[in-house]
């Protein structure tokens, strides 16, 4: 069975950083496609960034391009974002989903996390 666990939320000032970690068990980390999503509340989920398998390409919704930086080791089955100058309009929990192609509606992913939640304070 497949699990992943996210870390790393927290809250912050406007302007600062943090870093998501997800780590995922089983050992066919290498075949998944990866994403971020977050959701706000009352509002749907949303995609934030996502990353092919050998990590050759990614992707990032336009609100997060230049600010986020999603990666990803195979070798310790765990996926990263980077998040910087973080906005209030940031603030969500974060969800990590693991899924067999690159596509941006949450509800084609297979796998996913509990979420970690990211707060920044204006």
């Amino acid at each position: 069975q497949v699990q992943l666990v996210e870390s790393g939320g927290g809250l912050v000032q406007a302007g600062g950083s943090l870093r998501l970690s997800c780590v995922v068990s089983g050992r066919t980390f290498s075949m998944y496609v990866m994403a971020w999503f977050r959701q706000a509340p009352g509002k749907e989920r949303e995609f934030v960034a996502a990353i092919r398998s050998n990590g050759g390409s990614t992707y990032y919704t336009d609100s997060v391009k230049g600010r986020f930086t999603i990666s990803r080791d195979n070798a310790k089955n765990t996926m990263y974002l980077q998040l910087n100058s973080l906005k209030p309009e940031d603030t969500a929990v974060y969800y990590c989903a693991a899924g067999f192609k690159y596509v941006r509606d949450y509800r084609e992913y297979t796998y996913w996390g509990q979420g970690t939640q990211v707060t920044v304070s204006s």
